[in-house]
């Protein structure tokens, strides 16, 4: 069944560590990376994400540039350098995005000096959702309630900084599943429900970095099935009604929702109610079938 429009992309290939954009920095086909822009937004990126790295810094700006020049979807500034944001913000027109302001992918505990880069331009923020502060230091999440937790304390500081929840994209994290001995998977689906039904938070997006759920998984099962797709589209048939809209992802995959048999729905659920090796384990018969 089609998502119809309940979730957005942004599109995840414009980034060093996809191994095929990576050669291509390394070659130096910057026209190729600009053409990936084009390509992603014909295909119904919502936003193009650029992620460069630890490259010279001066790059970010030349692709902000030149990509507005080929596109007019906004883009999603993706890194954790100050500096590379910086020039990113500065180089942005929102006049070739329909007026539409950056996302800046993304700020945490650690990186809350990025709030002040709003000086330069207003921008939408994804705020990491992942760790939350124990006796006055970072303290990663380790239950949904932990996740609550920490998106009421990035979403106070956002706040404080002017940022309306229209614009704030709230990110749990998410790990991947083929190794999940420590129930992240199901803190994550349980932390989206409880952030899809906090109040501070009406107005407000929610987001995971997509592909990293099926990380390290085969491409296809034993039979010839393909894995990944199925298994994040199970992802999304139990946490879009629950509040997930936004996703890192890839716009060339056919993101839907599954019907109640489906072999990969079947699997994650009955992953959820599973404890230590024994999710890793049905994940593996689900591939392995």
């Amino acid at each position: 069944m089609a998502l119809d429009g309940k979730l957005n992309i942004i599109a995840e290939k414009i980034n060093d560590s996809v191994p095929s954009t990576h050669e291509l920095f390394e070659q130096g086909r910057i026209d190729d990376i600009i053409l990936l822009a084009k390509e992603q937004a014909e295909q119904g990126g919502r936003y193009i994400d650029v992620n460069i790295g630890l490259k010279e810094p001066r790059l970010m700006q030349e692709l902000v540039t030149r990509i507005q020049s080929l596109v007019s979807v906004p883009l999603s500034i993706d890194t954790p350098s100050v500096e590379i944001a910086e020039l990113a913000l500065k180089a942005y027109d929102t006049r070739k995005a329909n007026g539409e302001k950056p996302l800046l992918n993304s700020i945490s505990l650690s990186r809350l000096e990025m709030f002040d880069l709003l000086k330069i331009q207003p921008f939408k923020v994804i705020l990491m959702s992942n760790e939350r502060v124990v006796d006055g230091k970072p303290a990663m999440n380790k239950a949904a309630g932990d996740v609550l937790e920490a998106a009421l304390h990035m979403h106070e500081i956002a706040k404080r900084h002017g940022i309306e929840n229209d614009d704030i994209i709230l990110d749990p994290s998410i790990a991947p599943i083929a190794s999940d001995t420590r129930g992240y998977t199901k803190m994550t689906v349980d932390g989206i429900t409880l952030l899809g039904r906090e109040p501070k938070f009406k107005g407000c997006h929610i987001s995971v970095g997509l592909s990293n759920f099926t990380h390290m998984l085969p491409t296809k099962t034993k039979s010839g099935a393909m894995v990944k797709t199925p298994l994040e589209n199970a992802f999304l048939t139990i946490t879009v009604p629950n509040g997930l809209d936004y996703c890192v992802g890839n716009t060339k995959k056919k993101y839907e929702f599954l019907a109640d048999d489906h072999p990969a729905l079947q699997t994650l659920r009955t992953a959820l109610t599973l404890e230590g090796v024994g999710v890793v384990s049905c994940v593996r018969k689900f591939y392995n079938s």
